[in-house]
C-alpha cells in the first residue's frame, strides 16, 4: 500500500495510529499497575513485558491498516534483526522510555511514525500514564486520551511552535542521557531556562511552543524519533544533524541509528 501524501490522508492516518496507540496503552498500563520486571538485552537495553504485549498489538494493527507497508519495531529487530526497507516504512518503538516506565515518571510514550521517501511524513505520540496524545500529518495536534479509548477527532487542539522568545531560548534535555557533549551545546546557547523529560515528550513539548530547542547528542535509533519528529514538524519546527542538515531516515547501513541532532522550533541558529 502507498500512502500518497495527501493532506488529509496523512491527517487521517495519524488519527489510526492513535487509536493503535491507545490499544497498546491499555495493555502498557495494565503492567504498568502491576509493576514491571526488566530484563537486559543484547544491546545492554532493558526491555518489559509491556514493550512485547504493546509491540505484538500494533504489529496486528498495522499489518491490517498498511497491508504490504514494511514495520520496523524495536523488539521485532532485537529478535529477529533489520527487515530490508524501501522508500515508504514504518517505524514502531512500542514503549519509548523504559527506563522512566520503570522509575514510575510516567514520562514514557508509545510511538509510531510513516518515513517516506526518508523523512516523517504521519505520527503518534502516546502518554498512556499522562492521558495525552500527540499526532501529526499535515498539521499537528493534542487530546487527551484514556488507554483504550478511541480519539475522538473533535476534541483536537491544533499545536505550533512559537517565535524565539526575544529574552532567550528555552531547552529541554533528556533526564536520562544528558552527555557532555550535549552540555557544551548548552553552554554555547545560553538559554534562559532548561528542564528535561522522558521518552518522545521532548519533541512534543518544542512542538507545543513550551520549549524551543531539544539538543541530543547521545545515540538513539529511528524508531525513537520518527514520531515525533512527524509531529514537531507538522507544528513547524525541524530536527538537523550536527551539519544543520534536515534528518534524514532510513539509515539502515548504521542499522537505523542515529547520529547526534538538534531539534528546533523555528529555524535552527548558528552557535
Amino acid at each position: 500500500m502507498l500512502i500518497t501524501g495527501k493532506t488529509s490522508e496523512l491527517d487521517d492516518l495519524a488519527l489510526r495510529f492513535a487509536h493503535l496507540c491507545s490499544q497498546a496503552g491499555r495493555e502498557i498500563m495494565a503492567v504498568y499497575g502491576r509493576g514491571a520486571v526488566a530484563r537486559t538485552k543484547a544491546d545492554l537495553s532493558p526491555v518489559t513485558e509491556a514493550d512485547e504485549r504493546a509491540e505484538e498489538i500494533l504489529l496486528a494493527g498495522l499489518a491490517e491498516l498498511l497491508p504490504g507497508v514494511t514495520v520496523v519495531a524495536e523488539e521485532a529487530v532485537a529478535a529477529h534483526g533489520l527487515p530490508t526497507v524501501g522508500a515508504e516504512f514504518v517505524l514502531v518503538d512500542p514503549l519509548d522510555g523504559t527506563k522512566e516506565f520503570l522509575t514510575g515518571s510516567g514520562e514514557f510514550t508509545v510511538n509510531i511514525g510513516l518515513v517516506q521517501d526518508g523523512r516523517p511524513t504521519a505520527g503518534c505520540v502516546y502518554a498512556p500514564a499522562l492521558g495525552s496524545v500527540f499526532t501529526g500529518g499535515q498539521r499537528a495536534h493534542t487530546a487527551s486520551l484514556a488507554p483504550g479509548d478511541l480519539l475522538d477527532p473533535a476534541v483536537l487542539q491544533e499545536i505550533r511552535t512559537r517565535s524565539y522568545p526575544s529574552a532567550g531560548l528555552v531547552a529541554v534535555t533528556s533526564r536520562s542521557h544528558l552527555d557532555p557533549t550535549t552540555q557544551a551545546f548548552l553552554d554555547r546557547l545560553r538559554p534562559t531556562s532548561t528542564t528535561d523529560a522522558g521518552s518522545s515528550l521532548k519533541l512534543c513539548l518544542v512542538a507545543q511552543g513550551l520549549a524551543d530547542v531539544y539538543p541530543r547528542f547521545a545515540p538513539t535509533m529511528e524508531w525513537d524519533i520518527a514520531a515525533g519528529d512527524a509531529v514537531l514538524r507538522a507544528a513547524g519546527g525541524t530536527v538537523v544533524d550536527e551539519q544543520g542538515v534536515t534528518f534524514g531516515y532510513g539509515k539502515t547501513r548504521d542499522g537505523l541509528r542515529n547520529t547526534a541532532f538538534v531539534a528546533w522550533g523555528q529555524q535552527p541558529l548558528e552557535l
